[in-house]
């Protein structure tokens, strides 16, 4: 009896169609990825995450990824929706891990018991203690608190051990303090 050849599974469909976008930036073929692979997602980083707005957030930030990232994707190592997924799961753990580098940085403006908030410190006070810091300290310190960076992302871009990072940002932290002690 004849039978038909199966009908390859989605899961080649889709890693086929993402080869395709990083040999060739088809959008076209991207904006199909995407009408899939979008609302999948943001049902599993609603699910994760637990806040509607971060959800939404991480799934562009992840396309995004994916479509500068497509020419990287081989589809003998992974899944396209387990590629897909891992990114997001990265920019997840990316995005928990600036949380706790600003609770860190909170935490370390707390000295004897003083917590400096939004009441006892004004942002021209916070900026002209920065200023007197060393620029590698003040590089660090702004990496780390303003723009949410990991140490390791932080001692990557600065080309510095990562003992060097932690060590001027304590430093740095300690200093600010005692400008803003009140």
């Amino acid at each position: 009896m004849y039978n038909e050849p199966e009908q390859p599974a989605q899961s080649h469909i889709w890693s086929d169609c993402l080869e395709l976008i990083g040999r060739s930036h088809n959008k076209m073929e991207f904006m199909r990825f995407y009408d899939h692979f979008a609302p999948r997602l943001q049902s599993w980083l609603l699910g994760v995450t637990r806040d509607p707005g971060l959800a939404e957030e991480l799934v562009q930030e992840t396309m995004i990824a994916v479509w500068r990232k497509a020419s990287k994707y081989d589809k003998s190592k992974a899944a396209a929706s387990t590629w897909v997924f891992r990114i997001a799961r990265n920019l997840h753990i990316d995005h928990l891990r600036r949380a706790q580098v600003r609770e860190r940085s909170k935490a370390m403006l707390v000295d004897d018991d003083t917590v400096f908030d939004d009441q006892s410190v004004d942002s021209e006070r916070v900026q002209a203690a920065i200023n007197q810091l060393p620029v590698q300290q003040a590089q660090v310190l702004y990496k780390s608190y303003f723009e949410g960076k990991s140490h390791q992302e932080i001692a990557n871009e600065m080309d510095l051990p990562l003992g060097s990072v932690k060590s001027s940002l304590r430093l740095a932290f300690q200093k600010v303090c005692k400008v803003l002690r009140p």
